[in-house]
């Protein structure tokens, strides 16, 4: 009692304490969603900002170099330009007083008096840094030296500077320049800033020199300890970047490892049918993984369920939640497993099963139910589905005609219907599921309907088969018996008696077909005798093929001969018949005359255009015709076929359009194309009524140019256009036709399109007219321009 006043109690604070926060919740709205904005703004550029702060760093590096790298070079001007001021100061003081002195000089002891007035006239500090002072006098040997360098003195000073070196010529005026010079000491030569002043009198000049080494020695020093600093501050950074950079990835890696796992966890949860639960048992909040929330077809979301929600939407008939808390409060007991329906966003019953174990946090007396819901809906559908099928499988097997009967792998009794029942005369006592073999065949009073019984020892290991018994009322059944996978038998008995009538009936029948299958078999032997007969027709067929082939040859050369030796005379004759008819050497007499010439000049024209195409077709089907293709263009070819046939159609008033793309060239032999497109237009103006129109046309399709020959002519029938491309092959015959012609124009233009690679179509439609088409490879831009 003590326990469930407590768990009232902690509910009753968790109801309270639920509505402070939602309170309390409610006044921080605003500060809550800045500060969620924020986090989202953080989050979305946590992934820029680790991407960018080693850039900055690089770029701070890069920056701090190049002001660095500034800095020292500004020190090093200021330096240079330091030294040399200094240097053109200190030769002036030097100057300076030695012309103030010069006239103090003795004769005797000149030099000594001259290193002495040198020494003195120096300022402080004048020989520091490497400076070195020399006077020469004015044969410009040098004769005093500040500090002193005996190794220097009575040198020429060219020797030093260079005969032609613009400090000599100029002095003062020249300023500080660098020079290569040998100081005499171990060293040898080196980089050094020089000065000269020129003096009057006796003295002939003096010269400053220092070294760069001297100058600059200072600023080697900072720069060597910049550079130190620099790359020791680097090198720091460098491997703090390196850090950030391996911890921000190894970051990034966990994140995206988190992400994965969670996704793939959600994924397993979402295709397992089950979900993750948190049940907060003081205070009465639970929280739902996403998963549960799409099992219940509801969108998931973050915040904490109150128990008043998850049981508005559990069925009551299953689980009483409340009852569920208090239970485990007061027993302490840690294990869950219940099952119950919750309700799906659709209105639908989802039947769950709730697995958990109560956990409690360490130093936390807060019991936390934590456990996962698995739906099984589609088990109990099954489960109802499994009993209602057994009920129809039962009723299924009482109501077939055979008698049933089921047993399980121990030879013990499944089910059975009664006609297993009423066939063996078993007693209702023996027919329960779980009955042995032996007791079911030794309470059976017509065992002996089998003529082999099957004892249970044979059942065992027996094959699976079937056996025929026969009743005493005359009856025949086939007792089937077969192995179930689980290691059982079904048995069925099926009434054969109108099948053993039949049988007899068959075996007459077998006794007649033997007949007929001897009558076959000399039907056969005739059989064979007839194909052999065929075989050696097919052999002479062969022969007669090959004959014909030979024949045809033949037939072809003698008229490409005859055809050649035809064409000279016929040259001659229509030759002299044109002189004849335009009358060149004089008139020939009567109009007569003149008529019979024209005649015989157009039946010559005609003869030879006949043997031509004789000719042509000879090659062809001899095979000796060639092509040669070149670069053609259609609309010149077109143009020319036109031209040619267009005083053919004239005399019948017939209007003969070419419309073919200008500019577009094919890949054909001129001169085929040429027959090809006269031939065709040809024939459509020879078949085509006065007044009527034949058109041209070529347009490309692909990377081929197609032709069409339109005519409003005559037409073809169907049946007459398959051999109309045939050699001397004409739709009209001799006694009716009405044209003039061979009837090779359309075969030597078929023949050469295939010569081309194409194929001639035709489409013809009887008194409406006739289209003729076919194509032709287009040629290349490059090799047509």
């Amino acid at each position: 009692m003590a326990r469930a006043i407590a768990g009232d109690a902690s509910s009753r604070r968790g109801e309270k304490e639920s509505e402070w926060d939602t309170d309390a919740g409610t006044k921080r709205l605003p500060l809550r969603a800045i500060l969620g904005s924020l986090a989202e703004s953080l989050a979305r550029s946590d992934s820029l900002m680790r991407r960018l702060i080693p850039g900055l760093a690089i770029v701070f590096i890069v920056i701090l170099a190049l002001f660095r790298t500034g800095d020292l070079v500004t020190d090093y001007t200021r330096t240079q330009e330091t030294a040399q001021m200094t240097l053109s100061l200190m030769a002036t003081v030097v100057a300076s007083g030695l012309m103030s002195s010069e006239s103090d000089l003795p004769e005797t002891g000149y030099r000594t008096t001259l290193k002495r007035i040198l020494a003195d006239s120096l300022p402080s500090g004048a020989t520091s840094k490497g400076r070195i002072y020399l006077v020469a006098d004015q044969s410009g040997t040098i004769v005093a030296s500040a500090p002193l360098q005996p190794a220097l003195e009575s040198r020429p000073i060219s020797d030093l500077l260079g005969p032609s070196q613009p400090l000599m010529v100029f002095g003062a005026r020249a300023g500080v320049m660098p020079v290569v010079t040998n100081l005499g000491g171990s060293k040898g030569e080196e980089q050094v800033l020089a000065t000269v002043h020129h003096l009057d009198g006796r003295l002939g000049m003096v010269a400053v020199l220092q070294p760069e080494n001297a100058i600059f020695s200072q600023w080697r020093d900072d720069l060597s300890a910049n550079v130190t600093l620099f790359v020791g501050t680097s090198l720091v950074l460098l491997a703090v970047i390196y850090g950030f950079f391996s911890q921000a990835t190894r970051a990034e890696a966990a994140d995206d490892m988190y992400a994965a796992t969670r996704a793939r966890i959600d994924t397993a949860l979402t295709h397992g049918r089950c979900g993750l639960f948190d049940w907060d048992l003081s205070r009465g909040r639970m929280f739902w993984s996403s998963s549960l929330y799409e099992l219940l077809g509801r969108e998931p979301k973050d915040d904490i369920l109150s128990f008043a929600d998850v049981a508005d939407i559990t069925h009551p008939d299953d689980i009483d939640l409340l009852g569920l808390a208090e239970h485990l409060l007061e027993s302490g007991e840690t294990l869950v497993d219940e099952t119950f329906r919750m309700r799906h966003a659709d209105g639908s019953w989802i039947w769950l099963r709730a697995r958990g174990e109560i956990q409690s946090e360490p130093g936390r007396a807060e019991p936390h139910l934590i456990g996962i819901c698995i739906d099984i809906t589609e088990q109990h559908e099954l489960a109802e589905q499994s009993r209602m099928a057994d009920l129809r499988l039962r009723d299924a097997i009482e109501t077939i005609s055979e008698a049933f009967v089921l047993w399980n792998a121990r030879n013990e009794l499944v089910i059975c219907n009664s006609n297993y029942q009423s066939l063996h005369s078993l007693p209702n006592s023996v027919i329960k599921p779980g009955t042995p073999y032996k007791d079911v065949m030794a309470a059976a009073s017509n065992a002996e309907v089998a003529p082999h019984p099957v004892t249970l020892r044979q059942r065992g290991g027996a094959p699976d088969g079937s056996y025929e018994a026969q009743l005493e009322d005359g009856r025949w059944l086939q007792i089937s018996e077969r192995r179930t996978k689980d290691g059982g038998f079904v048995s069925v008995g099926t009434d054969i008696t109108a099948l053993k009538k039949h049988e007899e009936k068959l075996v007459d029948s077998e006794k007649r077909l033997k007949a007929t299958v001897t009558d076959l078999q000399k039907s056969r032997q005739t059989l064979e005798v007839q194909a052999r007969q065929l075989v050696e027709m097919a052999d002479k067929y062969q022969e007669e093929k090959t004959r014909a082939e030979a024949a045809n040859k033949a037939k072809s050369e003698f008229l490409a001969n005859i055809s050649h030796e035809l064409r000279t005379p016929l040259n001659a004759i229509i030759g002299f018949s044109d002189i004849m008819t335009q009358e060149m050497f004089g008139p020939v007499g009567t109009d007569r005359y003149s008529d019979y010439c024209k005649d015989i000049y157009s039946s010559g024209t005609y003869l030879l255009n006949v043997i031509n195409d004789i000719l042509d077709m000879s090659k062809i089907e001899a095979g000796r015709m060639t092509i040669e293709t070149e670069t053609v263009n259609a609309s010149e070819s077109a143009e020319d076929a036109s031209r040619i046939v267009t005083g053919a159609a004239t005399e019948k008033n017939i209007t003969v359009t070419t419309d073919v793309v200008e500019n577009v060239s094919v890949h054909a032999d001129k001169r085929a194309l040429k027959q090809i497109l006269l031939n065709l237009l040809a024939n459509a103006v020879k078949f085509t009524p006065d007044n009527g129109t034949v058109t041209l046309k070529a347009r490309p399709r692909g990377d081929k140019l197609h032709f069409e020959v339109i005519d409003t002519g005559i037409g073809i029938s169907e049946r007459d256009i398959e051999r109309l491309a045939q050699p001397f092959v004409q739709v009209e015959n001799q006694f009716t036709k009405t044209h003039q012609g061979s009837g090779l124009g359309l075969a030597i233009a078929r023949s050469l399109v295939e010569l081309h690679g194409g194929a001639l179509v035709i489409k013809s439609e009887v008194k409406k007219g006739t289209t003729v088409s076919f194509t032709l490879p287009l040629a290349d831009k490059e090799a047509a321009a």
